[in-house]
């Protein structure tokens, strides 16, 4: 069971660690917002995006969420900050697809968790509606059919985006 846990972790940072480092996280994030979204540069004003999560077996969540960046607390506790100021990404507060999932989570009744990374300012995303990633998949997060490159408390979402987090086999 220990060698289980530390491998799980093991492989959790290794892969926070490729995403998180993939790309700078003040570039730009590579993927325009929806048709019809406004752009107001640094602004925290709450935006409905269209959220999946899809697990082994198929969809687990599927829905219209409003959303903008706040504290998060996934379902192990420990509070954290998931607002696009994480790692310097922004230089004010945005809604983000973490902060979507912790809304969503809220407001349907169901669980999530993860894994903070003080040194990323992120979480790893372990488990969502108790559909765990362990040690041989992980929780992708996708804005518009592309996965972010840094984690997904420092990716700005719109508007109209489409959000998913999707359960990928290593």
């Amino acid at each position: 069971m220990r060698h289980h846990l530390f491998r799980r972790t093991a492989v959790a940072a290794a892969l926070l660690g490729l995403v998180l480092t993939g790309a700078p996280a003040l570039a730009a994030p590579g993927v325009a917002p929806a048709a019809g979204s406004t752009l107001t540069a640094g602004t925290n004003t709450p935006v409905k995006v269209t959220l999946t999560v899809r697990g082994p077996d198929g969809v687990l969540f599927r829905g219209k969420i409003r959303t903008k960046g706040h504290d998060v607390t996934p379902a192990t506790g420990g509070t954290q900050r998931c607002d696009g100021t994480n790692g310097g990404a922004h230089p004010s507060a945005v809604p983000t697809p973490t902060a979507a999932l912790d809304d969503a989570a809220r407001k349907r009744g169901f669980a999530w968790d993860g894994t903070w990374y003080p040194s990323f300012e992120d979480y790893f995303v372990q488990s969502i509606k108790n559909v765990e990633g362990g040690a041989t998949a992980y929780w992708n997060i996708s804005v518009n059919g592309t996965s972010t490159p840094v984690g997904g408390c420092q990716f700005r979402i719109h508007a109209g985006d489409r959000v998913a987090f999707t359960w990928t086999a290593l």
